[in-house]
């Protein structure tokens, strides 16, 4: 079977689109884009071209993007191409070259779905808008992605390689090692051009190519072979691995708003647990080097606390709760100037005075009566801080928040997402908690502040 028919064989037997779907060809003028175009054309597929211009090789760049834009009239292709100024976005990110033109090129590729392009071949107004974007990415390219995931640590998810299909996300060339490319073009006669930037070692993609690759094949010749068969293997162990993965979760988290809870007990029975810990938690940001940490926190006091980059989980008596990182912006004020509705972070709060009994104390924390002769706007609706104290209703005596929060049983997210209503520095109420006993009703109650709170409005 040659190269044109394994192309779409592949395509058919790993389901990757529909032939009348619409194509957007990521080509960047190498031998595999080059390839990738003409098996594409000559399938007869409605495709058009992308090019990227990273500009980080001067005139070799423009000579890349000028050989792309001949290859597309070639063809008779709509062609779209973007320049980048990849070393100033990498720089203001704080993130390596190589990431920086991948996070480029990956958040143009998913606006240009929207885009629509001319039809190939099509004498009169029809356009298409792409399915799917097409990358060159082959065996040789997925070889080296599992070895770098493999030495990065990625575990089974990170040794299946690249995916044929991915999302919108699909490379049609993966069966096809770079020599088979290399060869078809050779027999095609097909021009293409050559990035310099491949010669060089002081990528780590580069150097497992050049120096770890060829000696690994002086000693075992077939290692190229075993690696995409593994490759192939590991794929399958995957899917296996996340339904079981699927069930432990099923199991052990319960949502509650916006928080995960997992009882402790159950968790620390599971086998095995370093694996499933990792696997639960690392999708709320959390590092494989953090795992040991994680499950010492089974065995900690309550309040201690772990973070990833965008998420918290905290020891909470029997239970881990995994919950969002709170804005840190703990001084947000709103001005509550007279009576009417309020929108704020955590809700919305609405501000009634009347002149009619609320009948009295109602069972409902989200709602607060409160004595109206002793209220005087404007008030000011916050975040509680450290020192806030208030007389909780019964009570005779003040009481730090802080404290009332630990009576409450309250977890430290829940905490931080505490808001309180204050008049002339006194807190009237703790939203959705307790009011202030110098502020409730009385038999002599006349007026009437009404307060309701609405969570997430």
């Amino acid at each position: 079977m040659n190269l044109k028919e394994s192309f779409k064989a592949f395509i058919q037997t790993a389901q990757l689109f529909h032939p009348d779907a619409g194509l957007l060809l990521a080509v960047s003028g190498g031998v595999d884009s080059v390839v990738l175009t003409k098996l594409c054309v000559d399938a007869g597929y409605k495709v058009a071209i992308a090019h990227a211009n990273f500009q980080l090789r001067g005139e070799e760049s423009e000579r890349d993007e000028s050989f792309v834009r001949a290859l597309a009239q070639q063809y008779g292709l709509d062609l779209v191409t973007n320049r980048f100024e990849t070393q100033q976005f990498a720089a203001t990110q704080k993130i390596s070259i190589q990431v920086a033109a991948r996070v480029l090129r990956y958040g143009w590729f998913e606006e240009l779905l929207n885009h629509s392009f001319k039809i190939p071949g099509w004498l009169g107004e029809g356009l298409f808008k792409p399915a799917f974007i097409v990358t060159a990415h082959h065996a040789d390219d997925n070889i080296e992605t599992a070895l770098l995931n493999y030495f990065k640590g990625t575990g089974i998810r990170g040794m299946r390689g690249m995916l044929p299909k991915q999302g919108n996300i699909i490379r049609p060339l993966l069966f096809a090692t770079k020599e088979d490319l290399v060869k078809y073009a050779e027999e095609e006669k097909l021009a293409y051009v050559e990035d310099s930037s491949n010669a060089e070692d002081k990528y780590s993609r580069n150097y497992l190519r050049h120096q770890v690759l060829p000696v690994l094949k002086s000693i075992y010749p077939e290692v190229e072979t075993n690696l995409f068969d593994n490759i192939s293997r590991f794929r399958e162990t995957a899917e296996l691995f996340q339904q079981a993965i699927t069930q432990h979760k099923k199991k052990m988290l319960h949502q509650k708003g916006n928080e995960i809870h997992i009882p402790v007990e159950k968790i620390r029975r599971s086998e095995p647990l370093n694996t499933i810990v990792y696997e639960i938690f690392r999708e709320f940001g959390f590092e494989s080097s953090q795992v040991k940490e994680l499950i010492r926190l089974f065995d900690s006091e309550s309040g201690r606390y772990l973070l990833s980059p965008t998420h918290r989980v905290l020891k909470n008596r029997n239970w881990l709760i995994i919950s969002p990182h709170a804005p840190t912006d703990s001084a947000q004020l709103i001005l509550v100037e007279h009576p009417g509705k309020y929108k704020f972070e955590a809700g919305l709060l609405n501000v009634q005075m009347i002149g009619k009994d609320p009948n009295g104390i109602v069972s409902d924390a989200m709602i607060a009566s409160l004595d109206g002769r002793e209220i005087k706007f404007p008030l000011f609706l916050r975040k509680w801080k450290p020192g806030d104290y208030f007389y909780p209703l019964g009570m005779k005596k003040k009481k730090k928040l802080s404290r009332f929060f630990i009576d409450q049983k309250m977890s430290l997210a829940e905490k931080e997402r505490t808001w309180v209503l204050e008049m002339d520095k006194k807190i009237l109420w703790v939203v959705g908690k307790r009011i202030d006993e110098r502020f409730r009703l009385r038999e002599d109650s006349k007026n009437y502040l009404l307060l309701e709170f609405k969570p997430g409005q």
